[in-house]
C-alpha cells in the first residue's frame, strides 16, 4: 500500500506541539482507560520511511500501534512527524471512546498482537478464516460460501 502525501491529509501544519507531546497524550489516554504502556519508539529505516510505535496492554490483551510518518512533497519532515503523532493521538482517543462502549479488544482489534508478533491488521483473509471460531463463519440460512 502506498501512502498519501502528508500535505493531502488532515492535521498538516495545524499545530506546533512536538511529537513527544502528542505521544505522551496518547499514552495518558491508554493509562486512564486502565492500560499499561509496554513500549514507545520512533524509528526510521534505510529508505527514509519512519513510524511511531506504541505497545500496550489492556486486561489480558496486548496491542501494538505502528503509525507511519507520511512522505512530504515539500520534504518537511518535522511537520510530517508532528502530523503523524497527532493522528496517532486522535486515533487512540477515538478508540478509547469506543472501548468504553464495546470493549478494548473490539475497539483496538486491528492493533491486537498475535502470538507470532504480528498484529491482527496484518493477517490475510485466509488466515482470518482459519483463525476464526467456526460459529463466526456461519452464514445466514439459505446462503452458501
Amino acid at each position: 500500500m502506498s501512502l498519501p502525501y502528508a500535505e493531502e491529509i488532515n492535521y498538516w501544519k495545524t499545530g506546533q506541539s512536538s511529537p513527544d507531546i502528542w505521544i505522551s497524550k496518547a499514552r495518558e489516554l491508554i493509562i486512564e482507560f486502565g492500560g499499561r504502556i509496554l513500549m514507545e519508539a520512533f524509528g526510521q529505516d534505510e529508505t527514509g520511511k519512519s513510524a511511531f510505535v506504541l505497545a500496550f496492554e489492556i486486561g489480558e490483551d496486548r496491542f501494538k500501534i505502528i503509525w507511519p510518518v507520511l512522505p512530504s512533497k515539500t520534504k518537511n519532515e518535522k511537520a510530517a512527524r508532528i502530523q503523524a503523532a497527532t493522528m496517532l493521538h486522535h486515533d487512540v482517543k477515538a478508540k478509547c471512546v469506543s472501548a468504553a462502549v464495546i470493549g478494548a479488544r473490539t475497539a483496538f482489534f486491528s492493533y491486537l498482537m498475535l502470538p507470532d508478533g504480528r498484529i491482527a491488521a496484518q493477517l490475510s483473509a485466509p488466515e482470518i478464516t482459519d483463525a476464526a471460531p467456526s460459529f463466526f463463519l456461519l452464514l445466514p440460512e439459505g446462503q452458501s460460501s
